[in-house]
């Protein structure tokens, strides 16, 4: 009886052990949970007041560039000099195709329309774009995307399915803070779109990121002007409180951020995407 107690026990506790081991997920140095700061479409504004906030406060972020844009043509070495400061540039296709259906799409042209494009266009803009980064920043590595609009279904099917093997992360607009480390799929990594909000209300997803052990994505347009904009009052605030508490929230590129995900998903047995 007794040797069966023990066989017993030690048959429990075996399997107990990967439960545990798949519980702990780690951020480095012991923080609480990973921010990432990512700016969309390469907008002036962001060269005028983001990427000033962030050097200010020695915090690297993610810009996300659309190669047509007028703001790239037209400041193309600010871009390559934001690199040089020890930001990403990101993937954020060419021209940045979003579908037309549905209310508020009316901004998007029929030659954006991602409806009207197929998977393999898609797939070549987005090799195009990452030809073009590099270019910028000399990169070769592998890079992260932000699907435009959140959009991944072209005309004949899911592109983002096509084209996630060469990215270390793909952000999705919608959702905030990460529920599960563990359930996350790289390729599908939530992105909350603050507009018009308080410097308190990102604050407040951070801590909640904390509290769980997860992440939160930031993807912001607009700082202190252009559109879908926040003012710089708040950017500012949810800075210097993560500048404050660089020792429990860990606020580097999104890049970074993934290459560390996979590799603790690779350990604890739940590799996805790549």
């Amino acid at each position: 009886m007794h040797a069966s107690r023990i066989c017993l026990a030690l048959c429990l506790a075996s399997l107990a052990l990967p439960l545990a081991a798949k519980q702990k997920f780690t951020w480095p140095e012991g923080r609480k949970a990973a921010v990432s700061l990512a700016y969309d479409d390469a907008l002036d504004s962001q060269l005028d007041n983001a990427v000033p906030a962030l050097q200010k406060h020695g915090l690297k972020g993610t810009f996300y560039i659309v190669p047509a844009r007028e703001s790239v043509r037209t400041r193309m070495e600010e871009w390559r000099a934001v690199a040089r400061m020890g930001h990403e540039l990101g993937n954020h296709s060419i021209i940045h195709p979003c579908s037309a259906h549905g209310p508020g799409r009316e901004f998007v042209p029929p030659h954006q329309d991602l409806d009207r494009l197929s998977v393999a266009q898609m797939k070549e803009q987005v090799e195009v774009a990452d030809v073009f980064l590099q270019a910028l920043d000399g990169y070769t590595g592998p890079r992260t995307y932000t699907a435009p609009c959140g959009d991944r279904n072209a005309s004949d099917g899911d592109y983002i399915k096509a084209v996630a093997d060469r990215f270390a992360g793909i952000k999705m607009v919608g959702g905030d803070v990460v529920p599960d480390m563990h359930a996350l799929d790289p390729a599908a990594v939530p992105a909350a779109v603050p507009t018009e909000v308080t410097g308190k209300q990102l604050i407040a997803l951070v801590e909640q990121a904390g509290r769980k052990g997860t992440m939160v994505g930031f993807t912001f347009h607009g700082v202190g002007g252009d559109y879908l904009s926040v003012s710089k009052e708040a950017h500012e605030e949810l800075l210097a409180f993560l500048a404050a508490n660089r020792d429990k929230y860990w606020t580097t590129t999104f890049l970074e951020q993934m290459q560390w995900v996979r590799k603790q998903q690779e350990v604890q047995g739940n590799k996805k995407g790549r």
